[in-house]
Order: C-alpha cells, then sequence, then structure tokens
C-alpha cells in the first residue's frame, strides 16, 4: 500500500545564470526524454540550505553559486505506480521537498557532471518559460510551483 510509505526528505535547486535562464539536467538513469533541475535528499542531522549547496557541488560539480530566494513550506509528489516499490530502492512513495533558487557566479566551464558519482548525462540552460516542457508529467505541478515562487528573482541582471 503506497499510501503507508513515507515522503523522502529533500532539496530542490533552480540554479540561474546572470541571463535568468535555469540550469536543467538529463538524467543518466531515465529511459523516457526527461530534464529535472538539481535535487537530493536531505542527509540525517542536515539542514534544508546546507543540503541544498552539498547537492549543487555534487550533481553540477561546482560550488559558485549562492542561495537567492527559499519557497515558503514544502511541497510533495508522488511517483507513479511503475516507479513505486522501484525509485529511492522502495522506501518512498514520492518526495517532500524545499526549494530554493541560487545565482551563479560561474562561467560555464565550472560546471563539471563529471562527480564522483554522475547524475546527469548532459546540461543546458533554458528559459524559464520552457521549462514545463521538458520535465517528466509526474513532477509538473511541482514545477508549476516553483516558477511561480521564483519568477520574479529569475530574471536576468
Amino acid at each position: 500500500m503506497t499510501s503507508n510509505l513515507p515522503y523522502r526528505p529533500c532539496v530542490g535547486l533552480m540554479l540561474l545564470n546572470q541571463s535568468g535562464q535555469v540550469f536543467v539536467g538529463k538524467r543518466i538513469d531515465q529511459t523516457v526524454e526527461g530534464w529535472q533541475m538539481p535535487q537530493g535528499g536531505i542527509d540525517a542531522g542536515e539542514d534544508p540550505r546546507s543540503a541544498a549547496l552539498r547537492e549543487l557541488k555534487e550533481e553540477t560539480g561546482t560550488d559558485k553559486a549562492k542561495i537567492i530566494g527559499e519557497m515558503d513550506g514544502w511541497l510533495t509528489y508522488d511517483l507513479p505506480k511503475h516507479l513505486i516499490g522501484v525509485a529511492f530502492h522502495g522506501k518512498y512513495r514520492g518526495q517532500r521537498q524545499k526549494w530554493f533558487a541560487l545565482r551563479f557566479s560561474g562561467q560555464d566551464s565550472d560546471i563539471d557532471l563529471h562527480t564522483h558519482e554522475p547524475e546527469f548525462a548532459e546540461w543546458k540552460w533554458v528559459d524559464l518559460a520552457a521549462l514545463p516542457q521538458l520535465i517528466v508529467p509526474f513532477k509538473r505541478d511541482t514545477y508549476a510551483s516553483v516558477i511561480a515562487a521564483f519568477r520574479e528573482i529569475a530574471k536576468p541582471l
């Protein structure tokens, strides 16, 4: 019964470049075309802000960014039925996420996906308006909420 499974505590990152575009990565482990913003679990005893900065470094290979926004509250999403019991080692029904906006201060060459445990096969910067179409369907409502929350700060500098 999926309702008995908890949500995985997680952070999500909207990394913005100087032009106001959003970083998205194409996951290595996906069989369908889908891009996503960096996200990852919160370790035991770790606060969400620290988790966000750690995940940034782990997934993009850079720490050249500053947190410029934090969503009020948490967002949740449920995994599609075919992924329950498969994703997250079968321990979770979906994710409970705290989202942050970060401003990238480096150069594109500072981004290195070849980390110790790579998650993305490739990456690109996209306009905010293009983001929803790139995302797997079960995360689109979450992304719509994140876009609405950070729309005003997701502007070119």
